[in-house]
């Protein structure tokens, strides 16, 4: 997607170097665009864990890059093929709500598993990194050709007027390789020429909304309003918003959703106003494992400093200061779940579903 005049993914392999893999460091922006170099298995559990990069889809193709680098770790340092699976394990405890993690090592290693060359498995884990850092491109392409058609028509109805989307946290392009899940079909309608105008929550504690969400359509020249994260009830009993669309970091079979903190309350709102609600949804963030009437999605707390302190550019440089009293105790949930019955579909790569197990696995039969 676009960064100023130049044109950018999440991640890459360095052309000069393919010891390397190339991210953004997300905690920067908006402020600072800077390039991080990922060489060690430690770097990319710091990436993932500290959020260097974040979103579900793009935690998953970072997770597969990791089995790569453990590869040639393996064969650099001289260790045993076991390493690589010991390592790989570990990545998957940098952050645990997200099931592209689990889903991307579990690809990775099976597509090794019965390789005795340590050259083959470095060949084999990275094409298989490629192959997903592609699929998660064109996946998110179709999502947006998918959720466009909800847009266009909601835009018909209003004979030229925008039509107000409200989203929470990021699902863009930097949750993702490109294209982002969320975003994508704001960025289809707008291609399109489709008049739009985004609510964007700022998603408190790490403000990716007001960070993340607002930066890319900033400079996709998309219309946008930032807004305190308790607004968009208000603007929905006010008929201000047409639809609303989130992304999903764990999709259970049965269509409970777990996203960022805060979207059960907009989907509650969007019920009680009549608003459709509807959910980005990569095959890759479903869970088919998971049916939530048996067993919850685990809920990921993170560190209270979060919460704790807040940042932003004061006098051109970046400013952390101290949010909430010092001896006041703080709680920090990264997500809630949306249960199905508020969902009004999942928009994935193969459609549009409605959130229950038998239509999500209509889509998907071969997860049957």
């Amino acid at each position: 997607m676009q960064v100023g005049k130049h044109k950018f993914t999440t991640i890459w392999l360095a052309p000069e170097n393919q010891r390397i893999i190339r991210v953004i460091d997300q905690r920067k922006l908006p402020f600072e665009f800077e390039i991080l170099q990922l060489a060690k298995s430690e770097d990319y559990f710091t990436a993932i864990r500290d959020m260097v990069v974040r979103g579900a889809p793009l935690i998953g193709v970072t997770a597969a890059y990791s089995v790569y680098c453990a590869a040639l770790e393996a064969k650099e340092e001289g260790l045993s093929l076991d390493s690589i699976y010991a390592k790989a394990e570990y990545i998957k405890t940098a952050r645990p709500t997200a099931v592209n993690l689990e889903i991307a090592i579990s690809r990775q290693l099976k597509a090794i598993q019965n390789i005795d060359s340590i050259d083959e498995i470095i060949k084999i884990s990275l094409a298989v990194a490629e192959e997903m850092r592609l699929e998660d491109i064109e996946t998110n392409k179709a999502i947006g050709r998918n959720g466009s058609g909800l847009i266009e028509i909601i835009a018909e109805n209003k004979n030229g007027a925008p039509v107000n989307i409200l989203t929470h946290c990021n699902a863009g392009w930097l949750a993702t390789v490109d294209y982002g899940t969320a975003l994508a079909p704001i960025f289809e309608a707008h291609n399109r020429g489709i008049n739009v105008h985004i609510w964007v929550d700022e998603t408190r504690p790490r403000g990716q909304g007001a960070k993340l969400t607002a930066w890319e359509l900033l400079n996709e020249n998309i219309k946008h309003t930032v807004i305190p994260d308790n607004t968009g009830g208000h603007l929905m009993q006010n008929g201000m918003v047409d639809i609303v669309i989130v992304g999903t970091d764990r999709t259970s079979v049965n269509g409970d959703v777990a996203n960022k903190i805060g979207t059960y309350l907009k989907a509650l709102a969007a019920y009680d106003n009549g608003i459709p609600f509807y959910v980005a949804a990569p095959s890759m963030s479903i869970d088919f494992n998971l049916d939530t009437e048996k067993e919850p999605i685990p809920i990921e707390q993170r560190n209270d400093r979060e919460v704790r302190y807040i940042d932003g550019l004061l006098n051109g440089k970046v400013k952390e200061i101290l949010y909430v009293p010092e001896g006041s105790p703080v709680a920090n949930y990264a997500f809630d779940v949306t249960p199905s019955k508020y969902i009004s579909g999942l928009i994935t790569e193969r459609g549009i579903c409605k959130a229950n197990k038998e239509k999500i696995l209509e889509l998907f039969p071969e997860k049957k």
